[in-house]
């Protein structure tokens, strides 16, 4: 079993930055790919960003590419997810989730453990 904890959420004015944690416990994360999620208002949870287990290769949804980046830090078996230029439309709650396997992916069922969440708001 294991535990996924986010942190670093907030309020931010639009162009700002924040850093995203999740620390994970129960096992090592090293094996797994390690994903990030949101829920916007009113909308599905859609997929932001993976890593795979060594951090070799990272995907993201075209909406954040260039302003978000996934990274890990097997050592402190923590994930994070650093956000620049962000847009009213990047509020939602913020989800981390780890991978089946070592590859990740796009899709929710890709993953079998999820933390609660982190709220993000960015206003205009």
């Amino acid at each position: 079993q294991v535990q996924l904890v986010e942190s670093g959420g907030g309020l931010v004015q639009a162009g700002g930055s924040l850093r995203l944690s999740c620390a994970a416990s129960g096992r090592t994360i090293i094996w797994n790919a390690m994903g990030w999620f949101r829920r916007a208002p009113g909308k599905e949870r859609e997929f932001v960003a993976c890593i795979t287990s060594t951090g070799s290769n990272t995907y993201y949804t075209d909406s954040v590419k260039g302003r978000f980046t996934i990274s890990r830090d097997n050592a402190k078996n923590t994930v994070y997810l650093q956000m620049n230029s962000l847009k009213p439309e990047d509020t939602a709650i913020y989800y981390c989730a780890l991978g089946h396997s070592y590859s990740g992916g796009l899709n929710q069922g890709d993953y079998n453990y999820w933390g609660r969440g982190t709220q993000v708001t960015v206003s205009s």
